[in-house]
């Protein structure tokens, strides 16, 4: 497990969510899907659109002495986004944001967690209590939580 630190994200760590996520998708992402596939996926976020899931979306930070090693997203009761840095992969850094994020929307009485799962990422959320919900499309799985 690991002993990363928790915290909401600040507009300043805009740059290095960017890179974290970049990092990410390139590093992890080839176990479930093409080299070309991951680098397409990681292309379609700019700066710009990291700073704008800032701005509209509850973002929460694992930092590793004082490191961004890891990020999660939510908007209402959906996950936005989960990235490791693949350094840190099977350490427990995204269970631990995974967790945070389950916590942040049971606090607002909301009885369920949904996402779309990559490849990738499937199995991570099939072994954390997600179970798919209708068909894949595009190369996702549609999953869902119940939180109560």
């Amino acid at each position: 497990m690991s002993a990363a630190t928790l915290r909401p994200a600040a507009i300043e760590d805009v740059v290095q969510l960017f890179e974290l996520r970049r990092k990410s998708i390139v590093g992890l992402a080839p176990n479930g899907m093409s080299v070309a596939e991951a680098e397409s996926w990681a292309a379609n976020l700019t700066v710009h659109g990291v700073e704008q899931k800032l701005r509209v979306m509850e973002v929460w930070v694992a930092e590793i002495d004082g490191r961004a090693v890891g990020w999660g997203a939510i908007r209402g009761d959906k996950l936005e986004g989960l990235y490791t840095d693949p350094e840190f992969a099977g350490q427990g850094i995204a269970t631990e944001l995974l967790s945070r994020l389950e916590a942040q929307v049971r606090a607002r009485a909301m009885t369920s967690m949904h996402a779309q799962a990559s490849l990738n990422a499937e199995g991570f959320y099939i072994r954390r209590g997600y179970m798919p919900v209708g068909p894949r499309h595009a190369d996702v799985q549609p999953i869902t939580k119940r939180l109560a």
